[in-house]
């Protein structure tokens, strides 16, 4: 469905951050995008969405395709036509308008009054706490709940391709399962999904395939079963590496030049 082929980005004409990036997020299946701050993650988001001009970026190689048609670059409205919308990092949900107010915001672009309704019926379904608060001010809803308003905001034009970029970010454990759940329920209806994490137990147990990122490359990829058992994944993403000895070793205690040295083998 989403192909990105040997994509540089570069911002402000000097600062190259994809450095010939290429996945593919297959037709009904859910990919999950991993690395930590400065990968690469949100950018790759960015030259999905049409959204790079807005941030002095820009694609200066490869390609990027979505059902066969070449999106390298267009315009985000014409992205979004296309049947590809995202949850941005942060939620960015319109703080002083109502749910319904913010969720009728995301079916602006559905003419057919009809199918702006059912994609509605469809998000109070998916989401019951909306429902219950559809009149209340979205500033005033918690962490989750403007999380799971930006997911059902994006889901009101019944997109092919969902993008998530960082849906856990600051949520406590439980929500997380719930976001977790709320993932597996989207792609169940028929929706692909593109989850950018760097919670990558969350994403890997939900995941068909992963990519990892690091400094603008994929430096390791596979079946989402067989990353998440992954000693590498373990040791850098889940903080589960043991040294001699038996006592455990964070990621953040790991030596970059090490984790390179150790991808690259």
């Amino acid at each position: 469905m989403l192909e990105v082929a040997n994509v540089e980005v570069v911002y402000n004409e000097v600062i190259l951050v994809l450095r010939g990036l290429s996945i593919e997020v297959p037709d009904g299946k859910i990919v999950a995008l991993l690395g930590a701050n400065g990968a690469g993650k949100t950018t790759t988001a960015r030259a999905v969405g049409g959204l790079l001009g807005v941030h002095e970026g820009k694609i200066t190689k490869g390609s990027i395709s979505f059902n066969g048609a070449d999106i390298t670059g267009a315009e985000p409205s014409a992205i979004v036509k296309a049947g590809i919308t995202q949850v941005m990092e942060g939620r960015r949900t319109f703080a002083e308008l109502t749910v319904d107010e913010n969720l009728r915001c995301g079916g602006f672009t559905v003419a057919d009054k009809a199918e702006r309704k059912e994609s509605y019926d469809r998000v109070m379904a998916l989401f019951p706490v909306l429902h219950e608060r559809h009149r209340q001010v979205a500033g005033y809803l918690s962490g989750g709940e403007q999380q799971m308003l930006a997911i059902g905001r994006a889901l009101m034009t019944s997109p092919k391709l969902l993008i998530l970029d960082e849906p856990s970010l600051g949520l406590a454990p439980r929500l997380v399962e719930q976001i977790r759940d709320i993932i597996i329920d989207i792609n169940k209806h028929g929706t692909s999904v593109l989850l950018i994490e760097q919670n990558a137990n969350m994403a890997l147990s939900v995941a068909d395939y992963g990519y990892v990122l690091e400094t603008g490359k994929v430096v390791m990829d596979g079946e989402a079963s067989r990353l998440l058992a992954d000693d590498d994944i373990k040791e850098f993403y889940l903080g589960l590496h043991t040294e001699e000895g038996g006592e455990k070793k964070s990621f953040r205690d790991v030596k970059h030049y090490k984790r390179r040295k150790r991808w690259a083998s």
